[in-house]
């Protein structure tokens, strides 16, 4: 057939095909367009909308355009091709595509107008038992909230049949349109990604369908990352500047591409009193702690009384960073300094390769380890990761007893479990450290901070919430603002005021004075909104003990990673405690200058699924953006092709030695485990 032929028997369905296909695509991108304006007003009813709000929407409808640009290039060909076969069933099921597509973006909307974070491929690191438990948990969907998704879908798939027949088509349009949807594969046309006044308005303006898709396509089609050459000479050329911390030493990093010989250096003994008797320790990890609301300087106010109470008696590290932004890291990253995986290295189960971690090297020196979680500890596969290091006792939602008293359930039933008081009030029953002969660590982590944010006595926190406005000389006007999040913030006051009642019932044991405490968020709460990237990370990190001899409030940077072998050195230094000389730990420890600095190079991962950021220096380097940090750990957007380079090639570094863990999948040699495996 030629193409004369061809032209003469094709062209008029061609042509009917375009014209079909166009009409309905413009009916969707006023569907997108009409989303934008539902998802505004989910955001400034369920939380607070900026107040340069023309600029926002003016973004937010160019990025709905760009979405709508991919969609027409992705369903065009197989539009037409089923035009030939039977144009009903072209019209029909494109029709179908785009209200699931309609409907899943409704979702991803409502849910980000609960967390304030867009959901990405991080859902595709949780099992479906953690799936239903977070939705559960979620207070995104309600009997309100359901009615206005039914009709706002009800909408779409009429404006779907009766709007397209109503729409006139151009083919010069039509082709305009295909040419610029073929520039979004070269990224000459792309999404907005200027850095806004806050990354809660960079959240709002990003598209929650592109980035949900496009991550997810990143996630299971990942890009080989190439190393540069000069990688490597970058870490240790930096990590061997103006300090005292070694740059690691790996003698086989083929095989144990984390395993070094080097210790951290002990820089917590000078401030403790000559030990005795090997000290109990206890860590408080609290969800959702952030720096934001926290102690003295948090920029949206000190909403943690007791806790900047204790900071003016403890070593307080100001500029502290979690590892991970969700719970999920807390584990792996504060007791066993570990490196990440695909999902979370603790998420290879039976594969986990062998660790040593605090909980197990503190077990082998003949400690009583304890966890105690008010949740269901199978999460995130923290029970794994607890029975993997012999913990003594994991005590959580399960075994508590039914005496003490749950968060409050929402309508579905649905309660996280035990509230924090309550935990700490069955650990300082339930834990005999204070009768013991043996040394004990007990890690007690929080959940009452967390969606959706229900306490018992809530009403009396909501009254405190008012009074501690009051006391931090708030307006009205900014009174007003904060009250969109007054559950939040109640339940931070109630966290503080748990942990309050905790100490002043601990000081009557008589271990106390024998005794070391550790506090820490597990992440900053993300339904509050987030004012940078690196917020997210930022958390207080307090190390109380009447031990101590002297106090310290401290401005360098330090992250989780550094907590373990801090104390390990700490331990080595003031103990018997037999304990390695070499590890496969990621922190090279806690950095006590008082002044701003940092001297590390470490990874950051948002959610299981993204790894996209990364710290040296007093740079952060965010996907392909770098900011500046200052001494309030505010971040600035700097233009730096160099040190862009730089951290970019550090960061490349450490994928390609989680890929050599994937690969070889052990992280240090079998003869250390066993030498340090408890039986």
């Amino acid at each position: 057939m030629n193409i004369k032929v061809f032209l003469t028997q094709f062209s008029p369905i061609l042509l009917s095909s375009a014209r079909k296909f166009q009409q309905i695509m413009c009916a969707w991108l006023l569907v997108l367009f009409c989303l934008t304006f539902v998802e505004f007003f989910f955001c400034d009813v369920f939380k607070s909308f900026p107040e340069e709000s023309l600029l926002l929407i003016g973004l937010a409808l160019f990025n709905n355009l760009i979405f709508w640009l991919k969609t027409w290039l992705f369903f065009l060909p197989v539009f037409t091709a089923l035009f030939f076969f039977r144009p009903s069933i072209a019209k029909t099921s494109l029709i179908i595509l785009l209200s699931l597509l309609a409907a899943l973006h409704l979702a991803l909307v409502v849910y980000f107008s609960t967390t304030l974070v867009p959901l990405g491929a991080d859902i595709f690191g949780y099992s479906i038992a953690d799936v239903k438990q977070t939705i559960g948990a979620s207070s995104v969907l309600n009997l309100p909230v359901i009615s206005v998704i039914i009709i706002i879908l009800t909408l779409s798939i009429v404006t779907f049949i009766f709007i397209p027949p109503r729409i006139g088509a151009n083919q010069k349009v039509a082709l305009v349109i295909t040419i610029a949807s073929l520039a979004t594969l070269s990224n000459a046309l792309k999404q907005n990604s200027v850095p806004l006044n806050s990354e809660y308005e960079n959240s709002i303006v990003l598209h929650k369908s592109d980035y949900f898709f496009s991550t997810g396509f990143n996630y299971f089609f990942p890009k080989n990352v190439e190393l540069d050459i000069y990688a490597d000479s970058y870490i240790l050329q930096y990590e061997g500047s103006d300090t005292s911390i070694s740059s690691f030493v790996f003698p086989d990093e083929i095989h144990y591409p984390f395993f070094h010989t080097n210790e951290a250096p002990d820089v917590l003994t000078p401030f403790f009193k000559p030990i005795e008797k090997t000290p109990n320790i206890v860590f408080l990890l609290v969800e959702g702690l952030g720096r934001a609301f926290t102690n003295e300087g948090a920029y949206l106010g000190n909403f943690t009384p007791f806790l900047d109470s204790l900071s003016g008696k403890s070593l307080y590290w100001k500029n502290f960073l979690s590892n991970g932004g969700r719970t999920f890291g807390v584990l792996p990253f504060v007791f066993g300094s570990m490196p990440f995986g695909k999902n979370g290295i603790w998420e290879l189960n039976d594969q986990l390769p062998n660790h040593l971690s605090l909980y197990s090297l503190l077990r082998y020196n003949g400690f009583q380890t304890s966890f105690y979680y008010g949740g269901n500890a199978g999460f995130d596969n923290m029970k794994l990761f607890l029975q993997r290091n012999a913990v003594n006792e994991i005590n959580d939602l399960a075994s508590i007893p039914p005496t003490y008293e749950k968060l409050p359930a929402k309508a579905n039933g649905f309660s996280w479990g035990y509230a924090d008081d309550q935990v700490y009030s069955y650990f300082l029953k339930n834990n005999k450290s204070a009768n013991a002969v043996q040394p004990s660590l007990s890690v007690l982590l929080t959940v009452a901070t967390h969606d959706p944010f229900l306490i018992q006595n809530q009403s009396k926190y909501l009254d405190a919430f008012e009074q501690r406005m009051d006391y931090l000389g708030f307006n009205e006007a900014k009174k007003s603002s904060y009250r969109v999040f007054r559950q939040q913030y109640s339940t931070i006051l109630y966290a503080d005021h748990a942990i309050g009642d905790f100490f002043r019932a601990y000081e009557k044991r008589a271990d106390y004075s024998n005794t070391i405490f550790i506090i820490t968020g597990d992440h900053r709460m993300p339904e509050i909104p987030l004012r940078s990237k690196i917020d997210r990370f930022h958390v207080p990190l307090l190390i109380y003990s009447p031990l101590l001899k002297r106090t310290a409030q401290i401005e360098s940077i330090s992250t989780h990673l550094d907590i373990v072998p801090s104390l390990l050195a700490f331990l080595k230094k003031n103990t018997t405690m037999k304990l390695p000389a070499t590890g496969s730990w990621i922190g090279s420890g806690l950095d006590t200058v008082r002044s701003f600095r940092n001297i590390h190079s470490y990874p950051l991962i948002q959610t299981k699924t993204a790894m996209i950021d990364f710290v040296q220096g007093t740079y952060h380097l965010n996907d392909n953006q770098l900011f500046q940090l200052n001494r309030d750990l505010e971040e600035i957007p700097v233009k730096n092709d160099a040190k862009l380079s730089e951290l970019t090639s550090s960061f490349n570094y450490f994928k390609n030695k989680m890929e050599k863990l994937s690969k070889e999948g052990k992280l240090l040699p079998d003869s250390l485990f066993q030498q340090y495996k408890i039986h």
